[in-house]
């Protein structure tokens, strides 16, 4: 990650219907319009948040009119900006119930000093979610399927986009990042490893869930610049790829048991 915070600036854009990306590089930021107001999903580092807030403008998305904050988990790179967030727009927190001690200060665990960073921006959640948990405001609904691995609390989520003719389901992975699953963090902090069973028996359940259109929490992982690239060329259906959900769950396990395979190598 860059330490200057516009060498990570990109410039937003509809994903498809009433789904936008207006975050960064760094980390990705998304605005779901209900009709009734704005979910966010994920509010990046808090020194980006000039940014993601500059984008939502240029889309003609008013902060204001922010009112929930979904988090997929509890890490700096993509809740440092939340308590700024919700101090001016009043906008309501959600995250995974086992993350709530990220957050507000009493773990720490955000991942903050590895990255060269302190966290000091903290909140109390307003609602903690588990597996299952619906999330409800205008016309959206997002189910919450809990994707334990990466931190205990991280929650994938699913939900219906509209362009007013078609709807398409759209899936975000809730963190997939060995690196709080490897064998250093873990034994530097004193965490179990049952984090890594978790993880892999969650991409099992995961990978069959429907999925038209594929969000990653990290441009990388769902290939974003790539496909707004496709979208300024005109293929306004850049974002709708069905097998890719299920391709990505795959990779992420596979990912996982290779370092775990590398581990051993080293021992």
């Amino acid at each position: 990650m860059s330490k200057l915070p516009w060498a990570g600036y990109v410039k937003p854009f509809r994903i498809w219907g009433n789904l936008y990306f207006v975050g960064t590089e760094p980390a990705s930021t998304h605005i779901i319009d209900t009709g009734s107001g704005y979910i966010m999903l994920d509010s990046g580092y808090q020194h980006s948040l000039y940014l993601v807030l500059h984008n939502m403008y240029l889309l003609g998305l008013d902060p204001l009119r922010l009112k929930y904050i979904v988090h997929t988990h509890g890490h700096i790179d993509h809740m440092g900006a939340t308590r700024a967030l919700v101090e001016l727009t009043g906008a309501k927190t959600f995250l995974g119930e086992a993350d709530k001690d990220y957050v507000n200060g009493k773990l720490d665990l955000t991942y903050a000093k590895e990255l060269g960073m302190e966290f000091n921006e903290t909140f109390e959640t307003d609602v903690l979610i588990n597996d299952g948990d619906i999330i409800k405001l205008g016309n959206t609904e997002i189910t919450a399927k809990a994707t334990p691995g990466h931190t205990p609390g991280a929650m994938s989520y699913f939900f219906d986009v509209t362009d007013g003719k078609r709807t398409m389901r759209v899936g975000l992975h809730g963190g997939m990042g060995t690196n709080t699953m490897c064998r250093k963090f873990l034994d530097k902090y004193g965490l179990s490893y049952d984090c890594r069973d978790n993880f892999i028996a969650a991409m099992d359940r995961l990978k069959d869930e429907p999925v038209d259109i594929f969000l990653g929490n990290h441009m990388q992982h769902n290939k974003t610049l790539e496909k707004y690239k496709l979208l300024t060329e005109g293929n306004s259906d850049a974002f709708i790829e069905p097998f890719e959900w299920g391709e990505y769950c795959k990779w992420a396990k596979q990912n996982l048991l290779n370092m775990i395979a590398d581990e051993k190598e080293q021992s």
